[in-house]
């Protein structure tokens, strides 16, 4: 199985470098996995793919503004991430780029006397600091845009790379085929007879790594942190068709399916040959070539059914990536 046949030209005018202007006004591709089958539709209208009996699951992590700046002591400014939350555990580690080293001391940008020292370099760009910076991202960060949308956050990301639903805070990055829902839409959708139940998975910074190994097998994938509440598993075992809205509710899904723990630390790896067991049906985004949320869409779909699908998408000139469009494969 090799990362290299998974692969599409994505070009740069495809990208959506913002919002629609209104939440749940974007357009929304249906894909029938068992016919190749494609439909054009919109977001607003995602009722149309539901039927009394089917379950909707939904993602409430809340996304931090987990982006800090820090200055070293020689004056030079490091932008590092807060990583996601893990349970109960200290929010320690953080993404950087650049050099840095166990012992460094940076200060806050915002508040010089706020001091933050490297204890650890973990590798990957990783490091673990001497602090919970939790509060201090809370009170001092900005929203962790993903890097491709080359920009910086404005004042309308605070509340656009954030769910309407959003609760748990914990999230270094949006649950993004959800972004455009709205409670209008979620009630057109219960006016099907449809549940809506809601989990929770704090996305993690992995999710945009690339994978570095042409061979599958050989990826080992970032871990994230999930929680299923039990009326949200009683729900599940009722369901005629369980929608996962997002690849992290198909994360957090099928860990549970394998696991059968409703809450722990997953480092699933979903791609093509992967038989699921709970998900019947997924609403998602349009993701980057040779990503791993792109491998768990054709594992879903088929490459073949998903390239045809990506190949309409970009002649029909859909909006791709974390801003961008979405599609919901069924059948």
């Amino acid at each position: 199985m090799l990362l290299s046949d998974y692969d599409y030209e994505l070009s740069e005018e495809r990208i959506a470098k913002y919002p629609p202007k209104v939440r749940g006004s974007s357009r929304l591709l249906g894909l029938n996995r068992q016919t190749g089958a494609l439909t054009d539709s919109k977001y607003r209208d995602l009722a149309d793919f539901m039927a009394e009996g089917d379950v909707l699951v939904l993602n409430d992590t809340k996304v931090m503004p987990s982006r800090l700046f820090l200055m070293g002591e020689s004056g030079r400014e490091h932008e590092v991430v807060l990583l996601e939350k893990h349970g109960g555990d200290a929010q320690d580690s953080i993404l950087y780029h650049g050099k840095l080293r166990a012992g460094d001391v940076l200060a806050l940008k915002k508040q010089p006397e706020i001091k933050i020292e490297i204890i650890e370099i973990l590798g990957d760009g990783v490091a673990r600091v001497d602090r919970d910076l939790a509060e201090i991202a809370i009170s001092y960060g900005e929203v962790p845009l993903p890097p491709y949308l080359r920009r910086e956050a404005e004042a309308s990301d605070t509340l656009r790379y954030q769910t309407e639903f959003a609760k748990q805070l914990g999230s270094a990055a949006a649950p993004t085929a959800s972004l455009n829902l709205t409670e209008e839409i979620l009630e057109r959708v219960r006016a099907k007879g449809v549940k809506i139940v809601k989990l929770t998975l704090h996305v993690g910074l992995g999710t945009f790594l690339p994978i570095r190994t042409d061979d599958l097998t050989n990826h080992k994938m970032h871990s994230e942190y999930y929680e299923i509440p039990e009326e949200t598993a009683r729900v599940l075992e009722e369901a005629k068709r369980v929608v996962a809205l997002g690849t992290t509710v198909v994360r957090a899904l099928e860990s549970y399916a394998n696991s059968k723990e409703l809450n722990g630390e997953t480092d699933i790896f979903i791609y093509p040959s992967y038989q699921f067991k709970l998900v019947g049906a997924m609403l998602t985004n349009f993701h980057a070539p040779k990503s791993t949320v792109l491998m768990m869409a054709a594992a879903f779909a088929g490459w073949d059914n998903l390239k045809q699908a990506y190949e309409h998408a970009t002649r029909q000139k859909y909006d791709f990536l974390s801003y961008g469009d979405s599609m919901i494969i069924y059948g």
